[in-house]
């Protein structure tokens, strides 16, 4: 029997959402729900990067500083001008808007099961989180990078043209991930291909997750995605400019604008590390919109699962003790899993023991 899809429940009329989607008070989102359109306040640094590959070294170098303050103060930061052609970008979207139109029976053919170790493919979001409840969300999920490692059967057959211009965009992307990377190595004071040895070089990963936010009649109540850092080194995300990121900044949410053209950029854990903290995985969570569908495109750049990530020596030394423990990507991914089920157990067990007094 297919699990129920988050798409399924919004086309079924429903004037209120099922309890499992309901979350804590505390995760609500607030008055931001209601202000989406009129964003104030501080905002996500925006950084043109049109001068990147030019030969003046003085505009080079002011991109570089951007790109680093960003990555310091932030955690994220919006991409201008990334050389990733805006033809292309339109073609990825309608290609995964048009997967996401087709009915819901059609997409049960591209299922993941992850009871079986199947992850790639289409799904919707499992209870693992501290409250047990669930996430507002279906989606798409397949490797896209390196090329020899895709297994082309959890690839939409959908429209034709799904496999050509994913293709081209994650070749584009590659591109990027290793400017960024050269670029915070060289803020660090290390080689300039420092950091992209460390993860991987060629065996980099990417992962492709197509997001599909379906309307939500209780947007105050619900989540599309919860507040998370990305267990990745970068993430690569573009919408359709139906606004609900937000980045949690100086103790308050702030919602990214949606600037057309741009590319959001996160900084993940494993930049984190290899810097020490220097660089900051920015806390960010995903809201829901009760008028209009709101669909994202990520691209998860990891390392290899054996890969040994630990804080760089050469951002180490006396008075900059390594902050994180040096483990395979896999450990930190294993670790990070089960702190989110170990928060689980203990809350629901809190929640039965509050049942039972």
């Amino acid at each position: 029997m297919a699990p129920a899809r988050v798409e399924s429940l919004a086309l079924s009329g429903l004037s209120a959402i099922p309890a499992e989607y309901v979350r804590p008070v505390e995760e609500r989102p607030t008055e931001c729900v209601l202000n989406l359109k009129g964003v104030e306040g501080p905002q996500i640094p925006v950084v043109d990067i049109a001068g990147w590959d030019s030969g003046d070294e003085e505009v080079k170098k002011e991109i570089g500083r951007q790109v680093a303050e960003a990555s310091r103060e932030w955690g994220v930061m919006q991409l201008l001008n990334h050389g990733i052609s805006e033809i292309l970008i339109e073609r990825l979207q309608a290609a995964g808007k048009a997967f996401f139109d087709l009915p819901v029976e059609e997409k049960e053919k591209y299922a993941n099961d992850h009871a079986a170790g199947k992850i790639a493919g289409y799904g919707s979001k499992l209870a693992n989180n501290a409250s047990g409840q669930l996430e507002w969300e279906d989606y798409y999920f397949h490797l896209l990078w390196p090329e020899h490692r895709r297994d082309m059967t959890t690839w939409p057959k959908h429209p034709q043209e799904y496999i050509e211009v994913t293709d081209a965009y994650g070749r584009d992307i590659r591109k990027l991930v290793t400017k960024i990377l050269r670029t915070l190595s060289l803020a660090l004071g290390v080689e300039e291909d420092r950091m992209e040895r460390v993860l991987g070089c060629e065996n980099l990963e990417m992962q492709l997750k197509i997001n599909y936010y379906p309307r939500c009649p209780q947007p105050e109540l619900a989540l599309g995605v919860e507040a998370h850092t990305d267990i990745s080194a970068l993430t690569f995300l573009l919408h359709n400019m139906v606004p609900g990121l937000q980045l949690y900044k100086d103790g308050k949410w702030v919602t990214a604008k949606c600037i057309p053209g741009a590319l959001l950029v996160h900084i993940g854990d494993q930049v984190e590390i290899l810097s020490n903290g220097k660089f900051k995985s920015g806390l960010h969570r995903g809201l829901v919109n009760k008028e209009k569908v709101r669909i994202s495109w990520a691209v998860f750049c990891d390392p290899p699962k054996d890969a040994l990530i630990g804080p760089m020596k050469e951002v180490v030394d006396e008075k900059n003790p390594p902050l994180f423990p040096a483990k395979t990507f896999q450990q930190h991914t294993d670790h990070k899993l089960f702190k989110k089920a170990q928060a689980q157990a203990e809350a629901q067990a809190a929640k039965k023991l509050d049942q039972c007094t």
